[in-house]
């Protein structure tokens, strides 16, 4: 088969799991007021609901405190984090299908904003690399496959919001990391605290593999058009107040079913402040399997 054949086999398969974590929440890329929309799958269960009303004036919204500590989370975690490595574990929903469970080394520097992506598991993917800085190649990120015959194509450089790219991912690259999941989950706060039928609790000494971590769970109990779900959970390590787990449900699909996951991230083992520099996110790095020249 010509290299031409397979580049088209590579770019329509490979980049599985490409697209980023964490979050919160990003499609091919159309805003609205929540924030950004996942590709491939939203809230099912408010389609054809009422919206929520806006509350009146007067009275603390059960959101403010959480988004109070979500906002101080995130002004620390720019003051105080400059880069981090970690593994990230995301599970999403896509055209309706649950996915597996992926398994990915990160490293994530703040300033300019890069990534550097090692996939450990599934198999399919195991290998498989991924490079993206804020700024350079065009704004293209850089990938490779891990094995077998798309390992064959070598490099390629992708649209990180492409089609291909995108493609059984619900987050572009570009989204990915704890930083971003915050910025998310204040935009979805802002955005809810100005309507009621919006249940918050808080539930301290939660552990996240072995980080002791506040759990905030916010509940839309009845479908609402504006609402983008029904139950999300977020664990908010209590050291570095980042976001290191997020959950996201969709409305039962029948009454007294239960909630439907719609996408899970979890950052494990986040080790804060390496001192990365530009050698990291260098596709020529001898540690990487690029095949730069």
């Amino acid at each position: 088969m010509a290299r031409s054949a397979w580049m088209g086999v590579f770019q329509a398969a490979t980049v599985r799991g490409v697209a980023a974590i964490l979050l919160a929440t990003v499609a091919t890329a159309q805003e609205v007021g929540t924030g950004l929309v996942p590709n491939g799958d939203v809230a099912k269960g408010n389609i054809g609901a009422a919206d929520a009303q806006a509350v009146a004036g007067g009275g603390v919204h059960p959101l403010q405190p959480a988004l109070e500590l979500a906002q101080k989370g995130l002004s620390q975690l720019r003051t105080t984090i400059k880069d981090y490595s970690c593994t990230v574990v995301k599970r999403e929903r896509i055209d309706g299908k649950l996915k597996d469970h992926e398994y990915l080394f990160a490293k994530v520097r703040h300033e300019p904003f890069s990534v550097y992506l090692y996939f450990l598991a599934p198999d399919d993917v195991k290998g498989q690399e991924v490079i993206w800085v804020e700024g350079q190649n065009d704004g293209n990120m850089l990938a490779h496959a891990g094995s077998g015959v798309r390992a064959m194509v070598g490099t390629v450089s992708l649209k990180p919001n492409g089609a291909l790219a995108m493609q059984g991912n619900r987050y572009a690259v570009t989204e990915i990391g704890v930083e971003n999941l915050a910025k998310r989950l204040v935009e979805v706060a802002e955005h809810d605290k100005q309507f009621g039928e919006c249940e918050v609790n808080f539930f301290p000494n939660a552990k996240v593999n072995g980080r002791i971590c506040t759990c905030v769970q916010v509940v839309h109990p009845v479908p609402r058009r504006n609402f983008r779900f029904h139950l999300a959970r977020v664990f908010i390590d209590d050291e570095y107040l980042i976001p290191i787990r997020y959950e996201a449900y969709d409305w039962p699909q029948e009454t007294g079913g239960q909630p439907v996951l719609m996408e899970e991230y979890t950052y494990m083992n986040v080790k804060i402040n390496n001192g990365f520099t530009d050698a990291d996110f260098d596709p020529k790095n001898a540690a990487y399997k690029f095949g730069a020249k």
